[in-house]
C-alpha cells in the first residue's frame, strides 16, 4: 500500500541533483526540496519531488510543515555491554584522565551477563536511538575478549543490524596483561578462525576493528595493530580503525594505507595525517566522535581543518559505557557545530551521507531507495543544532 507524505516544509535528500540551482551552499550540499512530498510503499521510496507535482497514492498523510531528513546512520557504537561506569565519568569530571583502563570493568560485567540480558539491553539502546532519528546503526563487539564471548556479542548484535564489527582488539584483557603477544596471537588465530568458521559470507562480523593507541597501556601499538589488521584483510574481512584518540600516533596512517573503510576519533592529527586522509578520501572516511571529547574533557577534533582540506568526514556517537554513554546523533551534531567548526548542513551530511558511505550505503533519499527517514518537529534541519537538547527528531514510522 502506497502512502503520499505531504506538508513537508523542507526535505533533505542528500542528492546533488536536487541541489542544482540553490544559491546557499548548505542547500546545495543537502539537496533540499522545499514544500516537498514523498510516496513510500513497503519501506521503499516510490516518488520524491515538489508537492505541487505529487502523484496519487493509496493513502495520504500530512506532516504539517515539518522537515524530513534521511535517517541518521550511527556508524560507530559499542552497544553490547552490561554494567555501569557512571563513577568513572564523575571522576573524569574532577580531573582523572581517560586511558582505556575502565574497559576491563565492562568486560567483566558483559562476560557475567546472560544472552537474554545482553539482548534486552541492546534492544533498549537501539529503540532509544530510533526515538532520536537513527535508522541505521553499526555495532561493535569488544567487551568479551574471549573467543566464546566475542562470538556471542557479535551474534546478538547481528540480531539488530547487519553492520557488525569484530573488536577483539579493543584492549588486552587483564589475564593477558603480561602476555600481550599471546593475546595478539589469539585475536589473529582462534578468534578470526571462529569468525570465519562457516565462511566469509556467513561471518557474524562485517568488519574487523582495532584500538590503535600507543598512548594507552591497555590498547594496541602500531605494530600490534598492523599485525591484526593485515591478518583480517588477508582473510577477506573489511577494516575499521580506532586511531589518534589520545595523542599523535600511527592509527590514521595505518588505516589509510590498508584502505580501511573508516578511521575513527582523529582527534590528534599531524599535517601528514591530514594529507593521508585527503589521498585516501575515496576509500577511507574520517569519523569524528565529539561526544567522546565532551565526556572525557578532551580537545575536540578540528573538523573545519579536515573539511577545508577535502577529507571525507563522518559523525557518529561512539555510544559506549565508558567514554560516551550517549545515543544521540542530534547531540553529536550540536557539538560538531558549536565546537568543531562545522556548519549545520555539513554536520547533517556527515551523520547521514558520509557515515552511510563508511558502511557501504547510499545516503540519498531517492526513488528505489529505502524509506529510512526521520522527521524534525520544526521547519528546517537548522533546528537540530539551533534547539540543542530538545527531543525534536524521531525515525519516521510507517
Amino acid at each position: 500500500m502506497s502512502t503520499l507524505l505531504t506538508g513537508i516544509a523542507e526535505l533533505v535528500t542528500n542528492d546533488p541533483a536536487w541541489g542544482d540551482g540553490h544559491a546557499d551552499p548548505g542547500d546545495r550540499l543537502l539537496g533540499i526540496i522545499r514544500d516537498a512530498a514523498l510516496v513510500v510503499a513497503d519501506g521503499v521510496v516510490e516518488w520524491v519531488g515538489p508537492a505541487a507535482t505529487a502523484p496519487d497514492a493509496d493513502d495520504h498523510r500530512s506532516l504539517a510543515g515539518r522537515a524530513v531528513i534521511p535517517g541518521f546512520v550511527d556508524s560507530h557504537t559499542h552497544l553490547v555491554f552490561a554494567g555501569d561506569r557512571s563513577a568513572e565519568f564523575a571522576a573524569r569530571m574532577t580531573g582523572t584522565p581517560y586511558d582505556g583502563g575502565g574497559i576491563a570493568v565492562s568486560v567483566a560485567a558483559t562476560r557475567a551477563a546472560t544472552d537474554d540480558e545482553l539482548r534486552s539491553l541492546v534492544a533498549a539502546r537501539v529503540a532509544e536511538m530510533r526515538a532520536q532519528g537513527t535508522t541505521t546503526v553499526e555495532i561493535k563487539s569488544g567487551y568479551g575478549l574471549t573467543v566464546v564471548d566475542e562470538l556471542r556479542c557479535l551474534r546478538i548484535a547481528r540480531e539488530f543490524t547487519p553492520h557488525t564489527t569484530f573488536l577483539g582488539a579493543h584492549v588486552v584483557p587483564p589475564e593477558y596483561a603480561d602476555r600481550r603477544a599471546d593475546y595478539v596471537d589469539l585475536v589473529t588465530g582462534p578468534m578470526l578462525d571462529a569468525l570465519l568458521a562457516d565462511g566469509l559470507e556467513a561471518s557474524p562480523a562485517a568488519y574487523v576493528d582495532v584500538f590503535c593507541e600507543p598512548h594507552s597501556a591497555h590498547a594496541f601499538d602500531g605494530d600490534e595493530s598492523r599485525t591484526i589488521l593485515e591478518a583480517a584483510r588477508a582473510r577477506g574481512l573489511r577494516l575499521r580503525v580506532h586511531g589518534n584518540q589520545l595523542g599523535h600516533g600511527p592509527g590514521v596512517q595505518l588505516a589509510c594505507e590498508l584502505e580501511a573503510a573508516s578511521v575513527d576519533h582523529c582527534t590528534h592529527l599531524t599535517d601528514d595525517d591530514v594529507e593521508a586522509l585527503v589521498a585516501a578520501r575515496g576509500t577511507t572516511v574520517a569519523t569524528l566522535l565529539p561526544g567522546v571529547e565532551f565526556s572525557t574533557r578532551s580537545p575536540y577534533p578540528d573538523a573545519r581543518r579536515l573539511l577545508d582540506a577535502g577529507v571525507a568526514v563522518a559523525l557518529a556517537t561512539d555510544c559506549n559505557p565508558g567514554t560516551c554513554y550517549s545515543s544521540s546523533i542530534p547531540f553529536a551534531i550540536a557539538l560538531a557545530v558549536r565546537e568543531m567548526g562545522m556548519t549545520p548542513a555539513e554536520a547533517l551530511y556527515a551523520s547521514t551521507a558520509t557515515s552511510g558511505r563508511s558502511l557501504g550505503l547510499d545516503g540519498r533519499v531517492a526513488v528505489g531507495g529505502p524509506a529510512e527517514l526521520a522527521v524534525i518537529d520544526g521547519p528546517s534541519h537548522l533546528h537540530l543544532s539551533y534547539r540543542a537538547g530538545v527531543p525534536l527528531v524521531s525515525a519516521l514510522e510507517p
